[in-house]
């Protein structure tokens, strides 16, 4: 009996390692097919100061400087009553909308991120210092940090002052979240106590206030986006309490409400985007795995009692990120030549399971996409600092 469980033992030792071993292996792939892109966007990310919300504002916003302001992509005025409510035109994006705190709050994620990963390559805390210029002006600095709420965001002229459809603007804020804990112990400790705080306000605004409950409970991407989020600064603030929450969204809610038997989601699918939905939520599935597995409950291991699960969301999706003619659906109305690029899902997807076949998709697609409506769209563009 004792020489069984000795043989157990040592099986179950060459196991764990063999799939560290491969996790390392995906890892070191990566960098080194990123290292190049990465070293030069964070010399540039050296060179840039500090743009907050309040650089810029809009005579439209309800809010003060210090509050970020969005407004709805597809609302338009109305023809028939200029001066009136905006009308919704699915799918097609209004070019005359506000977008100054969008585009400052992507560039600030650009930063970091950039400089998380070279950090992350090199030990060099020039590139810590570097990004803590941009970290203090947004969250610590009176005169120009971020009100740590949406109250604003995706506003509709004479319709709303802000949405709760708008907190899936700050998706591009958890690239900085994390990018604050990979370089977490190069940071001043008083530093990382006021970072972390930030964030500790913005979760508790995003679980208590409406808006945030009617994110919590949108049953498309919006759900799946919210989760995202508050997975991605509740592991930054050691928050266990919604750290298990999400992961119990993500199992009894997520998967089983928005993913059909074939791995596909019907809600992204009806849309007049629905190549670019799909993606962008299989994209929001996998980090929320990604961030959320633990030893004791990994998520990419987890199926449903009817056979659901992120392996299944990836192998639906696939064939179609691989060779896009094959999609057998509408063509989006905007942007369809524009996707796809290297999704997280596909770098995430192959690390989980090890299968070079998505990683070697994901190594010919786009890394460094230009059209802003893509990057919108692209939360993750930094993926080492998730690996």
């Amino acid at each position: 009996m004792m020489r069984l469980l000795l043989k157990y033992s040592l099986l179950l030792f060459v196991v764990v390692v063999s799939n560290a071993a491969l996790a390392q292996s995906y890892r070191d792939e990566a960098a080194k097919v990123l290292r190049k892109q990465i070293l030069k966007e964070a010399a540039w990310a050296l060179k840039q100061q500090p743009v907050t919300v309040t650089a810029q504002s809009s005579p439209r916003s309800a809010g003060g400087k210090h509050d970020f302001f969005s407004e709805g992509d597809y609302w338009w005025p109305d023809p028939q009553n200029p001066s009136g409510p905006y009308v919704q035109k699915d799918g097609m994006t209004n070019p005359d909308i506000f977008v100054a705190h969008r585009l400052a709050m992507i560039r600030f994620s650009r930063i970091v991120g950039a400089l998380a990963s070279a950090y992350k390559l090199t030990g060099d805390k020039k590139y810590v210092e570097g990004a803590l210029v941009h970290l203090k002006a947004w969250f610590c600095d009176a005169a120009t940090l971020m009100n740590p709420n949406l109250l604003y965001a995706q506003a509709i002229q004479g319709r709303f002052t802000g949405r709760g459809i708008g907190i899936i603007d700050t998706i591009h804020l958890m690239e900085v979240a994390q990018g604050i804990l990979v370089m977490q112990s190069a940071i001043q400790a008083s530093t990382l106590k006021d970072l972390k705080q930030w964030f500790a306000d913005y979760l508790h605004w995003l679980t208590t206030h409406p808006y945030g409950k009617d994110e919590l409970n949108a049953k498309n991407n919006h759900g799946t986006c919210w989760v995202m989020q508050v997975a991605s600064f509740a592991k930054l603030t050691e928050n266990k309490k919604l750290l298990d929450f999400c992961r119990d969204r993500y199992k009894n809610v997520l998967l089983p409400n928005q993913m059909s038997a074939d791995g596909s989601f019907p809600l992204e699918l009806a849309r007049t985007k629905p190549y670019g939905y799909s993606i962008f939520n299989l994209d929001a599935m996998s980090m929320i795995c990604q961030i959320l597995s633990v030893k004791d409950d990994n998520l990419w291991n987890y199926e449903t009692a009817d056979g659901k699960s992120i392996k299944k969301g990836i192998a639906f999706l696939y064939p179609f990120v691989a060779d896009k003619t094959k999609w057998p659906y509408p063509k989006d109305v905007m942007y369809w030549e524009n996707w796809p690029v290297a999704q997280p899902f596909l770098l995430m997807g192959a690390n989980a399971y090890q299968n070079n076949n998505w990683l070697n998709t994901w190594k010919t697609l786009e890394h460094e996409p230009k059209v802003e409506e893509v990057i919108r769209n692209l939360p993750i563009r930094n993926p080492l600092i998730w690996l």
